[in-house]
């Protein structure tokens, strides 16, 4: 459960009333896609009227304005169309965490199609201020990402595109790597040689594939073949 002192108060206004909850403001984002832990996700599991007096809504206002007394589905609601009261300081860290979160998804994902080669997330954060980016701490890096291409494009080039790599695995060096292989992209097709050597296709975010390629030849050596398709 979320300490009183850490959570942020909730609030919405239907009715006539007043409705508010002390919530863990890292589980806004969650919470608005309708996936609640009352248990964790609230300071008190409760809905109040006036939270800083804890005055408590009555069962009727709830029922008027939610047409429920549940509370996890009049939480949802109260995230997903009321106002959120962050302070200063937990505004600016979950900006900054969002805005990182775009930079490194766009940093993996996408590449300068003049060289090739991957855009640094230093390169993409400059862009970012020189288009005045605006980012919302409240919806989630995925939603934002489109946005925020669209707006740095006219400064940096940049494109998404994936990778394919065909690997082949010697050895113990399938029950090494395999797993890593799995975390690092999507294996489209996998076969086993005659001699016992595991071959697959793994479709990588063409960003980070040069980090993907080296890291596999480290830790595989002369076990591991891996080349670039066209």
């Amino acid at each position: 459960m979320v300490r009183v002192e850490d959570a942020i108060v909730a609030r919405l206004e239907s009715h006539g009333y007043k409705f508010e909850i002390l919530v863990d403001p890292d589980a806004i984002e969650r919470i608005r896609k309708g996936n609640i832990d009352i248990e964790n996700d609230l300071a008190m599991p409760e809905v109040y009227k006036d939270a800083r007096k804890g005055e408590k809504a009555s069962e009727e206002s709830l029922k008027e304005a939610f047409k429920t007394t549940d509370i996890a589905q009049i939480v949802v609601d109260i995230v997903k169309k009321g106002q959120i009261q962050l302070t200063t300081e937990q505004r600016r860290e979950m900006y900054d965490e969002r805005r990182k979160q775009i930079v490194n998804i766009i940093a993996r994902e996408g590449i300068n199609p003049q060289t090739n080669t991957p855009h640094t997330p230093y390169r993409i954060s400059q862009a970012m201020e020189e288009a005045k980016v605006k980012i919302d701490p409240f919806k989630s890096a995925e939603e934002q990402v489109q946005g925020v291409l669209k707006a740095i494009m006219p400064i940096i080039p940049i494109r998404f595109e994936k990778a394919k790599l065909a690997v082949k695995l010697v050895g113990d060096a399938y029950g090494k790597l395999y797993g890593e292989l799995a975390k690092s992209g999507y294996i489209t097709k996998e076969e086993w040689g005659k001699d016992g050597s595991w071959m697959g296709i793994l479709e990588v975010p063409a960003g980070i594939q040069g980090d993907i390629i080296e890291s596999l030849s480290r830790r595989g050596g002369d076990k591991v073949q891996i080349r670039v398709i066209k």
